[in-house]
């Protein structure tokens, strides 16, 4: 736990920058490491289902990867998530590198960025919480989430690392669209736009599956 655990002053004093990634495959407890699991797998492997055109398709990010990118897919899926992890610790790194007191695990800040991906992709469809079958429209979720991160963030309380939540997010969009429009393999930034120009009022909250 100490020599993976994310501590600022052992990255600015020691060079130890692998923390940045290490920090990653530890999490506080089993109840931590399910629900960031749970959560890559919902919308990281997504689920099967078939199409309008009788094909096997998946709702998941990592299909998508694949779908577009072929085989390459799923390096950049991997890459996405481990940069992620990485790069959302950069806001904290610069207010903590002193701090002796500060320390953050867990993989919270790659899964954020899967799951703000999947919002890029499927804007409208429903998200929820665990065992409540309310589902707020994806993009309105999304910003939610963002808004109360953020004020969770400023109050600095409890131990959880919400910046890295923001960031994290924050990441998932920008990558998953700049590849998309930088590659030219699939035109996700009008996409986006076009899905949440017809955003319907009934859309905003469904019951039952997302």
């Amino acid at each position: 736990m100490d020599k993976l655990i994310f501590y600022p002053p052992a990255v600015s004093q020691r060079n130890e920058w692998y923390r940045f990634f290490s920090c990653g495959m530890i999490h506080a407890d089993i109840p931590h490491l399910i629900f960031n699991m749970y959560a890559l797998y919902l919308f990281g492997s997504g689920q099967n289902y078939i199409n309008a055109e009788g094909l096997k398709d998946n709702t998941g990010v990592e299909w998508f990867f694949v779908k577009v990118f072929g085989m390459a897919g799923y390096f950049w899926y991997f890459t996405m998530y481990a940069a992620a992890v990485g790069i959302c610790l950069l806001p904290t790194y610069k207010k903590n590198k002193d701090n002796y007191h500060y320390r953050s695990l867990g993989a919270s800040g790659g899964v954020a960025a899967v799951v703000f991906a999947k919002i890029a992709l499927d804007p409208i469809n429903g998200i929820g919480l665990i065992l409540i079958p309310v589902y707020l429209a994806g993009f309105l979720f999304g910003i939610l989430y963002i808004f109360i991160s953020y004020q969770l963030d400023k109050r600095q309380q409890g131990n959880i690392n919400h910046s890295a939540h923001i960031w994290g997010s924050f990441f998932g969009i920008v990558f998953i669209i700049a590849l998309c429009q930088l590659s030219g393999k699939y035109p996700l930034l009008p996409e986006l736009v076009e899905k949440i120009k017809n955003f319907r009022l009934d859309q905003i909250i469904t019951f039952g599956r997302g």
